[in-house]
């Protein structure tokens, strides 16, 4: 039964890479659904639009600004890799703009590492293989070895200080305040991406 099951999401995996995008191609999408005022998934909102919007800003200030330590960078290159990470995302998700140019710019310094993107909600059965305390939260990476299809980690949907974070604030306040989103968006802006660096580096021994 296990071997069946591991065979279906091997499966399922490779039917959402058929549909997958370049951070390019998304990037590209995120811009043209901001010119006609959208976003992507199951449901189209003028808020969903909006916060696509503010998306895409913050990707394109984070494609420009993100460092990555020379010699981290260093080693990050030269590490032999054959692996694919995907991504499950939508246009919408706050945490996915400040997460995925960071895991683009790793992606970018090693020739073997396959950085593509897929939506939420045309990858239904996908996501609910890859869930996070029983919630479709994203963005959700999957890191693959392309030699086995085997996935070796996950990641995600959020850094490992603002999991805690929002873990925290939910155990005190039983949820999550329209404050303690602006306080979390202002972590980002301070963290520069640096926590998703450190998370994602020890990943790469995988």
């Amino acid at each position: 039964m296990e071997t069946t099951t591991h065979n279906n999401i091997k499966q399922i995996i490779k039917d959402s890479l058929t549909k997958s995008m370049s951070y390019a191609e998304y990037r590209a999408l995120v811009s043209t659904l901001v010119e006609t005022n959208s976003n992507t998934g199951n449901q189209v909102t003028e808020a969903l639009a909006n916060y696509t919007m503010l998306n895409d800003r913050r990707m394109k200030r984070w494609d420009k600004t993100v460092k990555i330590d020379v010699g981290l960078s260093a080693s990050i290159a030269n590490k032999t890799m054959d692996q694919t990470w995907l991504i499950i995302t939508e246009s919408w998700c706050g945490d996915a703009a400040h997460v995925m140019p960071v895991i683009n710019k790793i992606a970018e310094l090693n020739q073997g590492i396959n950085f593509k993107i897929v939506l939420r909600d045309q990858n239904e059965a996908l996501m609910d293989n890859f869930l996070t305390n029983g919630s479709r939260s994203i963005a959700k990476l999957i890191i693959i070895d392309n030699q086995t299809q085997n996935v070796v980690s996950t990641y995600g949907p959020r850094p490992s200080t603002a999991t805690a974070l929002v873990n925290d604030y939910k155990a005190k306040h039983g949820g999550l305040t329209p404050e303690f989103k602006e306080d979390l968006q202002k972590w980002y802006n301070k963290d520069k991406g640096q926590t998703v660096i450190a998370d994602l580096v020890p990943l790469l021994d995988n």
